[in-house]
Formats: structure tokens, C-alpha cells, sequence
């Protein structure tokens, strides 16, 4: 009996400090120094109001007044840092070809049209500029913009080249890189541990474990920032003729682990920036931020600007 009472005060203690930890991290962890703040953040420059990852793109987010532009980069055969997402290009430029086995002079230009891959039916048709920019026209263009780096490819010269032009334009301060594959931001890390990585899906999975089971206010965390679907939103993505009843079940069950207002407040106690990705419509926006996300991904930078201004969602 007195030894079932140990155990049960034992577990009541951990349970209690567990639960006080998760609101006041800052008793343990110190918070993490934060040098840019996004609420905004333009999904390939905002792939449904001009063609994805092109400079026009960014240049459009940016005037309407994004945070963050979010991109992804490939390495061409002549080793230049090119912003695309696909590392074949069929889908961007009609031509079967891979990145990799082309020099830069070689890449074709994108299609005219490009279908948005998180919005149903949704075409993006593109204006004049159709070319596939290099990084550095990026850093050129916008030295002020904090620029959120998808490296693609678990390449060890991309990321060295990645990390050695974050240092040439001095933006270790306004860049955030990584991947969900735990071994390429594990090589982001070790090349250049001064610009903040996201989590990998692996970590990703461990942050969940360490919440549900309490243990998360007692572990440090490497990792600055959080960048995490919300899964509810395959529902609007997938004809409903096509999403049985397992496939509802486990995006209710990965929506439902994932969006938790209480983690989100402990993360961001602890400096790190919670992102969901990718929003389109303001019934998502709206639910996001409150749940506590710090900012929101979405191929539409000029609605999300305009939800933002009505609600009176400035940056602090």
C-alpha cells in the first residue's frame, strides 16, 4: 500500500512539473534568440498568383508586403544554385530532363501554365518572366527579405554552395533551411550551424512523442523553427468520390495530433516559430492563428495580406 502511494505521488509530481514546464519553459530553457519574426510567408513566391519560384513571383509577394519568401533550390551540372522545386523538370517546362545533368545556360524556361498543387483546379497562368532564377538573383533583389530555403536534394555540395552564398550576402541572420529528411538538415546543421534549421519529419514525429508522453519540457530542442501541414486540408484537395473512410479517419487523427493550440504556445515561449503550411483560404488562415501559429504559408500572398489587414494581424 505505502509503496502504490509512492508511485502515485511520484507520478502526480512528474505529471504536475510536466504541466508547468509546458507553460513556463523559460524556468528551464532559455528562450531562443529570434532576428526576424514572419507572419506572412509566400509559398514559391505565391504559386497561384504568378508562376512558381520565378523572380516575378517574389518580387509581387514582396510588394504586397510578405515576411518571408519560402523556395526551394537544386544544383544545376555546372554547379550554380538554381530556385526550383521539382528536380525534373516535366511538369515546370514540358522537357524530361533532371536539373542535375544540365548546366544553368541549358534550362528551359517554365510553362506558360502550372497548375497550384494546393489548390482544387487551380491554375496559375504565368506573364513574361518564365525563367528559372538563380539564388543569388534572390539574395540580389531582396537583401531585407528573410528567405526560407528548401534544399532538395540530399547533395553535399548544394548545401555547402547554399550555405557558402547565405554567408557571401551576410543573410545568416534572415535565413531559415532545411528539408523533411532528417539526414539533410542533420548536413545543413553540421555545415553551417549559425543558420537556423526547421524539423525534419523525424523530428517532427519525436516533438510529438516528447508532448504527448510530457517529456517535452525537459528536452532541448537544436531546431528554430517548426513548418508543419495542416492535415485537415486534404479534404479540400481530394474528390470527396476518391477519400474513403480511412483515408478521413487518418487525416482526422494526424490533424487532430498535430494542431494543438498548447504545443504550439510552448514552442513559441521557447523562441521557436511555428508555420503551417500551405493555407488558401481565410477559414484555414483564420483557424491557424488561432491555434497560435506564428505565421502562415499560402500560394496566395495578396489574400492572406488582405485577411491580415481586416483582422488587424500587424507584426508585433
Amino acid at each position: 500500500m505505502c509503496a502504490a502511494v509512492c508511485v502515485l505521488s511520484t507520478i502526480a509530481g512528474y505529471v504536475l512539473t510536466s504541466a508547468l514546464l509546458l507553460r513556463r519553459p523559460s524556468i528551464l530553457h532559455r528562450r531562443k534568440r529570434r532576428t526576424f519574426f514572419s507572419r506572412h510567408i509566400s509559398h514559391r513566391g505565391g504559386a497561384a498568383e504568378n508562376l512558381e519560384n520565378t523572380m516575378a513571383a517574389f518580387r509581387h509577394a514582396v510588394e504586397v508586403g510578405t515576411d518571408m519568401l519560402e523556395l526551394d533550390c537544386h544544383l544545376t551540372k555546372d554547379e550554380q544554385v538554381v530556385v526550383s522545386h521539382d528536380a525534373n523538370l516535366r511538369r515546370s517546362t514540358g522537357m524530361n530532363a533532371y536539373i542535375a545533368d544540365m548546366t544553368y545556360d541549358e534550362l528551359p524556361p517554365y510553362l506558360c501554365r502550372l497548375g497550384v498543387s494546393f489548390e482544387k483546379e487551380c491554375v496559375c497562368e504565368g506573364g513574361d518572366d518564365k525563367r528559372i532564377p538563380l539564388l543569388t538573383d534572390v539574395f540580389d533583389a531582396f537583401p531585407n527579405t528573410p528567405v526560407n530555403i528548401d534544399v532538395k536534394v540530399n547533395n553535399d555540395k548544394l548545401i555547402r554552395k547554399v550555405s557558402e552564398l547565405v554567408v557571401k550576402y551576410d543573410r545568416e541572420h534572415l535565413t531559415v533551411w532545411g528539408n523533411y529528411r532528417n539526414q539533410i538538415v542533420k548536413k545543413c546543421y553540421k555545415e553551417n550551424p549559425r543558420i537556423p534549421v526547421l524539423f525534419s519529419l523525424p523530428r517532427v514525429l519525436q516533438l510529438l512523442g516528447l508532448y504527448y508522453t510530457g517529456l517535452l519540457p525537459f528536452v532541448p530542442l537544436k531546431e528554430h523553427f517548426l513548418e508543419i501541414p495542416m492535415p485537415s486540408i486534404v479534404n479540400k484537395l481530394i474528390d470527396p468520390h476518391g477519400f474513403n473512410r480511412c483515408l478521413r479517419l487518418a487525416a482526422w487523427l494526424a490533424d487532430s495530433l498535430l494542431m494543438r493550440k498548447t504545443l504550439f504556445e510552448h514552442l513559441t515561449a521557447r523562441g521557436i516559430q511555428v508555420y503551417v503550411w500551405v493555407l488558401n483560404d481565410e477559414e484555414d488562415f483564420q483557424r491557424a492563428f488561432d491555434l497560435g501559429a506564428t505565421g502562415v504559408m499560402t500560394d496566395f500572398p495578396s489574400r492572406l495580406k488582405d485577411f491580415m489587414d481586416r483582422n488587424g494581424m500587424a507584426k508585433p
